[in-house]
């Protein structure tokens, strides 16, 4: 269906469903699920597992949010963590589509591959301060957005895993290892961060499957580093203005630069290293 007769056939659901009619006023994508970029109301944020678990208590349903949390570690398993003056940073593997590409000739008939080259993974940080810190991936801020929990920001992260033979991206190089840096704009340096790899890391190949959980974690463990962030200070790029902050009157004036955070128009939470 093309895009002329989407936009025809949402008009068409909105005029006989006022609450269709509401949301497509407030900005609502159909084709992605979701809000563009600044368009989502209040009440829209709040719609997380917690606030159905709310509505199906209220409801008279027993239920409760410890319940999913096996699932969430199974689907979602942790890659590592880090605590830098108070504040934590934790990796998570999130959830990337995988395109079937179109017909190749192979040897004995035809043939359509997936992509598998891209992946994706969460980036949540606790007590954080945005006015003075940035999350940066390769150097690039990452658009950390705020949880209904004050001091919380989560992300998301989609890089180039692996350079398949057959891929949307076959001229496009791997991403990996993807280092963090927790970078204080006020002094222009990284305070801390880690390093992910996402095969092992000493090259390394396991030729079985793992036998449980615990073979699986350890393997993940393995390829999360709490080290190999960005040492030293950090050169401001000259395409940013310089701002100075003075400490002290009897001190040379400071200049820090953070780099403005790109926003996607069609993904406004999630970085792509594949643009840069």
């Amino acid at each position: 269906m093309a895009g002329a007769e989407k936009d025809a056939y949402i008009a068409l659901i909105a005029a006989r469903d006022p609450q269709i009619r509401d949301l497509v006023e407030q900005g609502f994508a159909f084709v992605t699920n979701a809000f563009k970029a600044g368009a989502a109301p209040p009440g829209m944020q709040g719609k997380t597992d917690r606030e159905q678990v709310r509505r199906l208590q209220q409801a008279g349903y027993q239920f409760q949010l410890s319940w999913l949390e096996p699932f969430f570690e199974f689907r979602f398993p942790l890659y590592g963590k880090i605590s830098v003056l108070d504040i934590e940073l934790q990796l998570r593997m999130a959830i990337e589509p995988w395109h079937v590409l179109g017909e190749e000739a192979i040897s004995g008939g035809t043939a359509r591959f997936v992509d598998s080259s891209v992946e994706r993974l969460e980036v949540k940080v606790t007590n954080f301060n945005a006015d003075r810190f940035i999350v940066t991936c390769h150097g690039v801020p990452v658009p950390l957005r705020e949880t209904l929990v004050k001091g919380e920001y989560v992300a998301g992260v989609r890089y180039r895993a692996w350079s398949p033979t057959s891929a949307l991206h076959p001229t496009l190089g791997t991403d990996v290892p993807l280092v963090f840096d927790i970078v204080d704009t006020w002094n222009n340096r990284s305070i801390g961060g880690c390093t992910y790899h996402v095969a092992h890391p000493g090259g390394r190949n396991y030729d079985t499957f793992p036998v449980n959980a615990y073979e699986a974690e350890g393997r993940r463990i393995s390829r999360f580093w709490n080290q190999g962030h960005t040492q030293g200070p950090i050169t401001p790029s000259v395409t940013y203005s310089g701002i100075e902050r003075y400490l002290e009157k009897n001190q040379i004036p400071k200049k820090f630069d953070s780099p403005t955070v790109k926003l996607s128009a069609e993904y406004p939470n999630t970085l792509d290293l594949r643009q840069f």
